[in-house]
């Protein structure tokens, strides 16, 4: 039962990943390394496929095997993040114009304190 589960969920995760590739707000890299959590116990020729990409392969690795998130990654995510609070304390009603910032903060402070590669 746990592995057509983990390979359904593996799916999930690539769509899921595949989407955020194009919509702003909707992360990718979380979601591919869900993707190769379950492949990996579901499926390794997938999970071999997803660490092959050129493009999200060293990403996964880096954080699988140093808990690391690329520099580029980190900056590009504090940009958009900043132009989400920003934009949330522009467009929404008090209270809930500091939620995106809120979570800003919180989510930023623990990635920053994540080593680079």
């Amino acid at each position: 039962m746990k592995v057509p589960t983990y390979r359904v969920l593996g799916i999930l995760s690539v769509a899921l990943g595949a989407l955020g590739a194009v919509l702003p707000l909707l992360p990718t890299t979380p979601f591919l390394l869900l993707a190769a959590w379950f492949f990996a116990r579901s499926h390794p020729e997938w999970e071999a496929k997803l660490l092959a990409h050129p493009r999200w392969g060293p990403a996964i690795l880096a954080w699988r095997d140093h808990r690391a998130i690329p520099l580029v990654a980190k900056r590009l995510a504090t940009v958009l993040l900043a132009i989400s609070a920003i934009s949330g304390f522009l467009a929404l009603d008090a209270p809930w114009r500091y939620v995106p910032a809120a979570v800003a903060v919180v989510v930023l402070g623990w990635m920053w304190t994540r080593p680079s590669r």
